[in-house]
């Protein structure tokens, strides 16, 4: 007997992705319901070779549902979350709102798969930020190997990361750059088209940004409290995949070598690493796969056991909805969640 999946905000970019990929992946789902806001009631959303309308999440009763997958915002998850996880339905959620409760497991399944153990106390499991997601899988080997003590990392990140108002925002500045129109930055702070922006959600106080924060704290709640990892976050004219610069120091000496063999036995990793013209990732290639891919790694001789490398990822998917619906497989596959229907 299968489960029943809704789709919490099915009309924006990563929830329809989440239909994709639930229907790709044959998730044992009997029902698969798609939610969103007023104005999107009644848009139709595909679900492998169905059709599915949205109905209203205000209305909808939770009460048979046995998993949300949620990708409506931060604001939305605060206020639904709760309601939703209180009809004794597993709320796995791609926002940033449940992702430092300390009640909450915070979870990338190739990584960290055990901490799902705790999800009952609140019925809540958080999706990690999309650039935090491809790095721990791509660390978290390593660190098993070598023992990571500083990370630093700059991201460049696409603009799909930014939602479809990111993705038109590119479109339409680079047509008016081509047709000598004027261009309009609405999103954005500062113009995407063929230029690079250096900041990713807001400024805080210490002069990081909320993405960057965001990744020193979700990879210490994920891999291992005594990391330091610092970040530099930026927006790319890219419209799906986000790419990473990682320079990595640990306690153990490495060489490029035993971190390329022990990388592709890693689950969810793809090392694509000639040394020639054309032998690595970019993140054209990258968008539409499941896996996070490594390529140019290289010991880095400026520091002591110091390892550099590229890592890139469809932010969409392993960024979110994939790992979404791998959260909701290890829930299945670990046992620790019957279908309701079944338990009655």
């Amino acid at each position: 007997m299968g489960y029943k999946v809704a789709v919490v905000g099915a009309t924006g970019n990563v929830g329809r992705e989440m239909l994709d990929i639930l229907a790709e992946r044959r998730f044992p789902a009997d029902e698969v319901v798609a939610l969103a806001s007023s104005r999107s009631i009644g848009t139709e959303v595909s679900y492998g070779d169905k059709i599915l309308k949205c109905k209203h999440l205000d209305t909808f009763n939770f009460a048979d549902v046995d998993i949300a997958l949620m990708s409506a915002g931060g604001d939305v998850s605060k206020e639904w979350s709760p309601r939703i996880a209180a009809q004794k339905c597993v709320v796995i959620d791609n926002s940033s709102a449940w992702r430092y409760d300390s009640d909450v497991p915070l979870v990338v399944p190739e990584v960290n798969a055990d901490a799902l153990k705790g999800f009952a106390k609140k019925n809540i499991i958080a999706n990690p930020n999309c650039s935090t997601a491809q790095l721990v899988v791509a660390l978290k080997p390593l660190h098993d190997a070598f023992v990571i003590k500083r990370v630093v990392v700059s991201t460049y990140q696409s603009v799909s990361g930014a939602g479809k108002e990111g993705m038109d925002e590119l479109f339409a500045q680079t047509r008016a750059v081509f047709v000598s129109d004027q261009v309009e930055s609405r999103k954005f702070p500062k113009r995407i088209a063929f230029n690079l922006i250096p900041q990713i959600d807001v400024f805080m106080e210490d002069g990081f940004t909320k993405e960057e924060w965001k990744m020193m704290a979700e990879t210490k709640k994920i891999l291992d409290p005594k990391i330091k990892l610092t970040a530099t976050c930026v927006r790319v004219p890219v419209f799906i995949s986000h790419s990473e610069s990682v320079n990595v120091e640990f306690e153990k000496p490495v060489t490029a070598d035993e971190a390329r063999n022990i990388l592709r036995e890693a689950p969810g990793v793809l090392v694509i690493d000639k040394r020639e013209t054309g032998g690595y990732i970019t993140p054209h290639e990258a968008a539409g796969e499941d896996a996070t891919y490594i390529s140019r790694i290289r010991e880095d001789a400026t520091v002591e056991n110091g390892l550099a490398f590229w890592c890139v990822s469809d932010n969409l998917r392993k960024g979110a909805a994939l790992n979404a619906v791998q959260i909701a497989e290890s829930l299945i596959n670990r046992k620790l969640l019957t279908p309701k229907k079944q338990a009655a």
